[in-house]
């Protein structure tokens, strides 16, 4: 199937139009057009291949909100006109551990990106959803409830599950005092989602300029990290603390912060970090972790809670030839929470 996207052709590069061929119909693929699509912060490390291993022309974009065009023989779960969603991972081996439990984005043969992974049986590399069409393998295909904003329920594929999958695997519950770091894409999917479950949400920011966002988003209250009273006042305070923080910072000085076996998640910062002292971590039997986007069927999981909770990111929609603008503002922080893509802007020839 030839389609049409937007590509870098090599590290660095501006994103351009690119034409290129997507593989035919197997008998449990889906294929569908794709409306909407979320532009994510590692997007744009992989466009520079910040973490290396990019391979280029690289067409990027795992937070896609599609209609099905076509099915294979073998499909149960779509049909034609079926509103659907794909995030981060498009395969897996489907038999390993990992996958068994639901969690295939640890799979042990290592899962298969959305963009830039080698498929599992021809070998081509995949590109992702900065473009017309996509044909996916069905059960990396999740459904979109009705109730869900279509234009903005893209980055829930990513910024969404990223900050749930914790949420969950830390047993957040109605009265769980929950801190979050970082107020953009991710940080502000915490605070809606720890909010709707029921949690107390501390904003921890540097300044107090983040107030007024910070409550409009669901806060309970801002804790200022550079106020020292305030701080050492709120050491023991928070059972889970979700860390959005994308670039090298001091993890440790949130660390006290925490109750006695409260765990600091990392979700945004991704390479080398300082070393925290292990005083507070031994004194508090707290812990600092990590944590990677969210299973298919969490995903799924997820997508229902936030229409039950009419749960949606904050997004400011554009064009496909805004998207290099669009990078330039990301990459300084001018970007209320999350961009997302209108495909209907992208022709479907080039």
């Amino acid at each position: 199937m030839k389609t049409t996207g937007y590509a870098a052709r090599h590290a660095g590069a501006p994103l351009a139009p690119f034409s290129f061929e997507r593989r035919e119909l197997r008998p449990n693929d889906v294929a569908m057009e794709i409306l909407y699509c979320g532009v994510c912060h590692s997007d744009l490390h992989q466009v520079r291949d910040d973490w290396g291993g990019a391979v280029f022309p690289l067409v990027p974009g795992h937070e896609i909100i599609g209609r099905v065009t076509a099915v294979g023989s073998e499909v149960k779960k779509f049909r034609l006109g079926d509103a659907v969603a794909v995030g981060c991972m498009v395969d897996s081996c489907q038999h390993c551990d990992q996958c068994a439990l639901g969690e295939e984005q640890f799979c042990r043969e290592g899962m298969t990106a959305t963009y830039g992974s080698p498929d599992r049986i021809s070998g081509e590399l995949t590109n992702g959803g900065y473009s017309k069409h996509m044909v996916v393998r069905e059960e990396f295909v999740l459904s979109v409830p009705a109730g869900l904003d279509l234009s903005r329920a893209a980055p829930l594929l990513c910024a969404g599950v990223t900050t749930y999958s914790p949420l969950r695997t830390w047993g957040v519950v109605p009265g769980s005092r929950v801190g979050v770091v970082g107020l953009g894409g991710l940080g502000h999917m915490a605070i809606k989602l720890a909010s709707a479950m029921g949690a107390v949400v501390t904003v921890i920011s540097r300044s107090a300029s983040k107030t007024v966002a910070a409550h409009a988003l669901g806060a309970d209250r801002v804790l200022v990290s550079t106020d020292k009273d305030a701080i050492q006042k709120a050491q023991s305070s928070l059972d889970l603390i979700i860390d959005t923080v994308p670039v090298d910072h001091e993890v440790g000085a949130y660390v006290p912060l925490l109750d006695i076996d409260g765990a600091l998640v990392l979700v945004g910062q991704i390479g080398p970090m300082g070393q925290p002292s292990s005083v507070p971590l031994i004194m508090g039997r707290r812990r600092i972790a990590g944590s990677l986007i969210g299973g298919i069927e969490q995903t799924q999981e997820l997508l229902e809670f936030c229409a039950s909770k009419n749960i949606l990111p904050e997004c400011e929609v554009i064009g496909i030839d805004q998207i290099n603008t669009a990078f330039e503002r990301m990459e300084r922080s001018d970007v209320h929470y999350r961009f997302v893509i209108d495909m209907a802007t992208l022709p479907s020839t080039l």
